[in-house]
């Protein structure tokens, strides 16, 4: 396998879906237990695709991504989200999902972001090691959250003092079969 200095991290480019879109595909769906259709995809990197960061291969392919968004959340704080990421299974341990993460944490700041968002599951002791390496919190846990019946976890990255406190304009986020975590959790 050729060196990290043959990778390249660029911006999702809107002008070249028709090379990247089915590419990106293919990865998060060999990669995440969750099926998403095409308006999922095209949902996220036609808002947002500034905020979606991809790793190339020497040879121009594929081998990691991160989609995310950011917008007002319920009346409250600009809350980025991770919507998805991955690595081709032969490239993980490089550092290559940290960096994409960054990447997408740092876009995020520069618009103004106040926290961001981020489920992933319980099990995925990996995720759950690079996202609080990176300052994330659990905030909830949300019991068979994915299609599959599995249970997530809910972390967030808080960036701005007090933006744990925003007001939530009355809303009360206890959905059913989710429960706040002490935080200690």
């Amino acid at each position: 396998m050729p060196g990290d200095a043959a990778l390249q991290y660029i911006r999702y480019d809107p002008s070249k879906e028709p090379l990247y879109l089915s590419a990106i595909r293919a990865l998060i769906s060999s990669d995440l237990s969750e099926p998403y259709s095409i308006y999922v995809y095209r949902y996220f990197l036609y808002q947002w695709g500034d905020l979606c960061f991809m790793t190339l291969d020497q040879r121009g392919q594929l081998v990691g991504v991160v989609v995310s968004k950011l917008e007002p959340h319920r009346g409250g704080p600009m809350r980025g989200y991770i919507a998805m990421l991955a690595v081709r299974e032969e490239y993980r341990g490089r550092g290559i999902a940290t960096k994409l993460v960054r990447m997408a944490i740092d876009a995020m700041i520069e618009r103004d972001a106040d926290e961001i968002a981020l489920e992933t599951e319980v099990t995925n002791t990996a995720a759950m090691k690079l996202y609080e390496r990176l300052g994330f919190l659990r905030s909830k846990r949300l019991h068979r959250y994915y299609l599959n019946g599995s249970t997530a976890f809910r972390l967030v990255l808080y960036l701005r003092e007090g933006a744990a406190d925003f007001p939530r304009a009355g809303y009360h986020d206890h959905r059913e079969g989710e429960m706040e975590l002490p935080p200690s959790a």
